[in-house]
């Protein structure tokens, strides 16, 4: 995460600005953006984030020592297959070998594996009713779509196969026309997704993590916004980051809004309620003109 924040400083400075107004973030860029305002607030001067962030790691003594106080964490992913209905985590599966093959070579090809992927993370997929989850265990995670907590003998394409869009509601897709997906679908054909993968394996497998505790205890203090779909599973993926983000990680949290209609994708789904609320910001905290 430090050196994708060491990106954007260098592209900052190689716009020739000595500062940006706002880093905004989505997803996994959520996380970037975070780190660039709680590193360099005096670069970045706001923070709009689409994804929640809880804060940097705690340092291992602080883990040790409020893991000694509970009750024993439970092995996440043996307690997952365990379940009646054995399942498996997504990040989890995408952090193995196995994931860029099965995208890459889908049964039905990456085009029609991908509309299935953004149609059942969207607002128009009726599975999609997020709710707070009570506590990181298998029984709580089992709640989440399959998108997310997956069948522990399928692949992503398997997964998302049988909520695929008729050809009547993807001609509907005001946000993703057919030829627009055509435009990734085609260039993940010719290069595969083990670029984007090696994000997931950084995540799950812990990787450079302890030069993240050097921040341990550290707030972003830029003034920021939460800006998520109402349909969007991933803010409550993790439990308690959403609360801590506003409580906790943020001290100057100017809101946290989850707009109607949109699903993962709040920026492609409702554009001009998106781009409303992040001038709107601007303007408050006097970033704007």
């Amino acid at each position: 995460m430090l050196n994708l924040a060491r990106d954007a400083l260098g592209l900052v400075a190689a716009l020739g600005h000595a500062s940006a107004a706002a880093v905004v973030g989505h997803d996994f860029g959520a996380s970037v953006a975070a780190w660039c305002a709680l590193t360099r607030p005096d670069v970045f001067r706001s923070l709009v984030l689409m994804a929640p962030f809880a804060g940097p790691p705690a340092l291992p003594e602080a883990s040790r020592a409020a893991a000694s106080a509970a009750a024993p964490a439970e092995d996440i992913h043996a307690a997952l297959a365990a379940l009646p209905r054995p399942r498996k985590h997504y990040q989890w599966y995408y952090s193995t070998r196995a994931a860029n093959p099965d995208m890459w070579h889908a049964p039905q090809g990456v085009h029609a594996f991908l509309r299935a992927y953004f149609h059942m993370k969207s607002a128009a997929w009726p599975g999609n009713r997020p709710f707070r989850l009570a506590a990181w265990n298998a029984d709580e995670l089992a709640k989440m779509p399959t998108y997310y907590i997956m069948d522990r003998d399928k692949t992503m394409p398997e997964t998302v196969a049988a909520e695929m869009p008729s050809a009547a509601a993807i001609a509907a897709c005001h946000w993703l026309p057919d030829d627009a997906l055509a435009v990734y679908s085609r260039k993940y054909e010719r290069t595969g997704f083990q670029g984007g993968l090696q994000w997931y394996r950084c995540r799950t497998g812990g990787v450079r993590l302890g030069e993240l505790q050097l921040f341990a205890g550290r707030t972003i203090d830029v003034p920021s916004l939460f800006i998520g779909g109402n349909s969007d599973w991933s803010t409550f993926q993790t439990p308690v980051a959403f609360e801590r983000m506003q409580q906790s990680a943020c001290t100057d949290m100017r809101g946290a809004h989850r707009v109607a209609g949109a699903g993962h994708w709040v920026q492609q789904e409702q554009p001009d309620a998106v781009a409303a609320l992040l001038l709107r910001f601007l303007r408050e905290v006097g970033l704007h003109g």
